[in-house]
């Protein structure tokens, strides 16, 4: 049995179910990249295109991470921008909400999918020792 993992290769079904928790995570980051340009704007602070541009960078991460999922550091790179979305509170508080959210998603998948493929695994073996 597997369970949370930081490098390595994973089933079809768990590198897809975390590649879809990355794309949500991308359009969530981006949003959140324009609620930091809106209040730093709000603030007259000069830092707002900044923090647009950065978050936008890690919203094209997410969604280049999502594709590289069925590589072995892909999941690595997912594991990082868990800590970056987390890392983004700084800037918009309310972002620890949405790193946790999207942090429980990402062990979550990890955890029951892989689950999933040992016991799809064992009734394929099964199947196959009663023929």
């Amino acid at each position: 049995m597997r369970g949370v993992v930081f490098h390595g290769t994973l089933g079809t079904f768990t590198w897809r179910m975390l590649a879809t928790v990355l794309v949500a995570q991308g359009v969530v980051v981006f949003l959140g990249a324009l609620v930091a340009r809106g209040i730093a704007s709000a603030q007259s602070d000069e830092g707002g295109s900044t923090w647009l541009w950065v978050g936008v960078a890690l919203a094209v991460l997410c969604f280049l991470a999502a594709g590289l999922m069925r590589r072995a550091w892909g999941v690595t790179l997912g594991w990082l921008i868990q800590l970056l979305t987390l890392a983004s509170a700084v800037i918009v508080p309310m972002m620890l909400v949405v790193g946790l959210l999207f942090l429980a998603l990402w062990v979550g998948s990890l955890v029951l999918c892989a689950r999933a493929e040992d016991q799809l695994a064992a009734a394929r073996e099964r199947a196959e020792r009663t023929q």
